[in-house]
Parts: C-alpha cells; structure tokens; sequence
C-alpha cells in the first residue's frame, strides 16, 4: 500500500510542475524585473525546478523505508 501512495504522490508532483511551467504562469514572472540579480524568470524556473527535484526526492527516501 505504501508505494500506491508513493506512485500517487509523484503523480500529483508530476502534475504540478506541468500546471508551474505552464505559460500562465510563467507569464506572471516574465517582467524585467531583477532577483537576486538575475531576471525573475530565471529565478522562478530554477526555484520550482529545485523543489520539484528535493520533492520527488523525499517522496522516493519515504518511499524505501
């Protein structure tokens, strides 16, 4: 039952960076505005990209105990 909900989990990761890259919402980002000095954009991107990654990667060590 437990890699059921692993499987579940990493779906629903998987459909929530398909919903944070869409265009919508990287829309919301493309300004000229600067983070961090780097273009929002940019910063977006690889922040979602990087929880994305730390997400999937919890679920799968949770998954395995």
């Amino acid at each position: 039952m437990r890699k059921g909900l692993a499987g579940q989990r990493l779906v629903t990761v998987f459909l929530a960076g398909m919903l944070l890259f869409n265009y919508p919402v990287l829309s919301l980002f493309d300004r000229l505005e600067l983070a961090f000095g780097f273009p929002l954009l940019y910063v977006y991107v690889f922040a979602v990209w990087a929880a994305l990654i730390a997400l999937v990667a919890w679920i799968v060590e949770r998954g395995a105990r």
